[in-house]
């Protein structure tokens, strides 16, 4: 199994590279930083092209990555035009409030992905299959804007009717709250309900699908029936034979689909006004803020080339004949 790990690690190291040197290109190639001041008449030739040295902008796009990508091996990945504070201080600040969203959205989804399809393979076209797949396709149709501006509305209609505060819609956390440990947590988790519950419906809706269509091969397979004949319990033959084998597509799909739920984060964030990596990605691109933009889509690189590396992992301990591919 180790063998296997460091395969698969050393496959994403020049993986990584090429995505970086890719998304390097995408940003250089998107606009002029400088435009701004190119079109204010106040500032002189000269300090724009000083500012265009400071930028490296008149260097060639390969020159001004290998400048860019030996910062990023020593840890520094430059800093905001805008702010002109250190990039990774404002990564590691606004990844928590992502990481917050997306981990318990995506790990909420998983397990009622996976219940779901499994119960609707088992107990193929009974109420409980014909309801979660009208479910499934009335949700994987939403878009995320849509189902994020419709929880929102949902959520100010309700507490305008009970006259007080019950869902938070807007924010990831009460502005200057004075509270105890308990009380934050739990401002944060009330923050969280609504945007959470947008990509957890829309993830769920889809990779319960996948679930219960890997669930239903599973369990007409020889194994299965093999298994059925020794006589082996019912939980034992679904738990150790069926749902292991599974699971294998359904892992594929959701580290695949990490890239989709941190566009949808993007959304979410931006209709809740959580100041988290979704939003920041929207105020530099709009801002031009090439450096914060290229740490974010570096950050984004790597989440989704770690995730399919988990993935890779998860393929081994769950098929063994894996790891020797």
């Amino acid at each position: 199994m180790l063998g296997f790990i460091i395969r698969r690690l050393l496959v994403s190291i020049p993986l990584l590279l090429l995505a970086s040197f890719v998304v390097f290109v995408l940003v250089a190639s998107s606009g002029d930083p400088l435009a701004p001041l190119r079109s204010n008449p106040a500032i002189s030739e000269a300090t724009i092209q000083a500012r265009a040295a400071e930028l490296n902008l008149d260097k060639s796009i390969p020159e001004r990555y290998g400048i860019w990508i030996s910062g990023v091996i020593a840890g520094d990945l430059g800093t905001s035009s805008v702010t002109r504070e250190p990039v990774t201080e404002i990564l590691q600040r606004r990844m928590w409030v992502t990481v917050r969203l997306v981990g318990f959205a995506t790990v909420l989804a998983v397990l009622a992905g996976v219940t779901i399809g499994v119960i609707a393979a088992i107990r193929q076209y009974s109420w409980f299959d014909h309801g979660a797949t009208f479910f499934a396709f009335l949700f994987f149709s939403v878009p995320v804007f849509f189902m994020a501006a419709f929880l929102k509305d949902i959520g100010i209609r309700i507490n305008e009717a009970v006259g007080r505060r019950i869902f938070f819609t807007v924010g990831e956390q009460t502005p200057r709250l004075d509270a105890n440990w308990f009380g934050m947590w739990s401002d944060r988790i009330g923050h969280l309900i609504l945007p959470a519950l947008t990509l957890i419906l829309i993830q769920m809706a889809s990779w319960s699908r996948y679930q219960r269509s890997a669930m239903l091969e599973t369990l007409n397979s020889d194994y299965v029936r093999t298994a059925k004949a020794k006589g082996l319990p019912q939980r034992k033959v679904m738990v150790n034979h069926a749902l292991r084998n599974a699971l294998i597509p359904v892992v594929t799909i959701v580290a695949i689909d990490f890239g989709a739920v941190i566009g949808g984060a993007v959304i979410t964030e931006t209709v809740f006004s959580w100041r988290g990596m979704g939003q920041l990605f929207v105020d530099s691109l709009f801002a031009r803020d090439t450096d914060v933009l290229l740490g974010w889509l570096l950050v984004t690189s790597i989440l989704v080339i770690f995730f399919n590396l988990i993935a890779d992992i998860l393929y081994g301990y769950l098929d063994p004949r894996i790891r020797r591919v």
